[in-house]
């Protein structure tokens, strides 16, 4: 990614921060009409796991320009996904769920640039906790 992809997410993402709560409850509300079928996989407190959503989309933004740091991260977060019930197919809805809770968060600060540069990162993310996920033993 290229640093001016990376200052538009990390702006981005300083201004919905301070709405985490809301963010995390849009878009768990646009994932699960997106689809329904993946609402049973959520067992705890959506509170909570907004809470750990925003975490590491914090995390992932922070290291962003680190491959070697998040990497690893994400991997791991990939491998764990599996014994949530997490299928491949999901994350394409998730990506578009993110998409458009940070379009409704942010209105006209949410540019074609801005969406360009989440579309390129949440790939980024997706691809390599995808890949670490078909690597765990059925």
């Amino acid at each position: 990614m290229t640093p001016e992809k990376i200052a538009l997410i990390r702006t981005s993402f300083d201004a919905v921060a301070p709405m985490a709560d809301q963010a995390a409850a849009l878009f768990y509300s646009l994932l699960f009409e997106a689809d329904p079928a993946v609402k049973p996989l959520f067992k705890t407190d959506l509170k909570d796991q907004g809470a750990k959503l925003m975490k590491m989309i914090g995390v992932a933004v922070n290291n962003l320009h680190d491959l070697n740091t998040l990497v690893p991260v994400l991997q791991s977060l990939g491998k764990r996904h599996v014994d949530y019930g997490v299928e491949d197919s999901h994350y394409a809805t998730v990506g578009a769920c993110l998409l458009k809770t940070l379009e409704k968060g942010l209105g006209d600060a949410f540019t074609p640039e801005t969406r360009e540069a989440w579309a390129e990162a949440y790939g980024l993310m997706a691809s390599v906790m995808i890949e670490a996920a078909n690597t765990v033993e059925a």
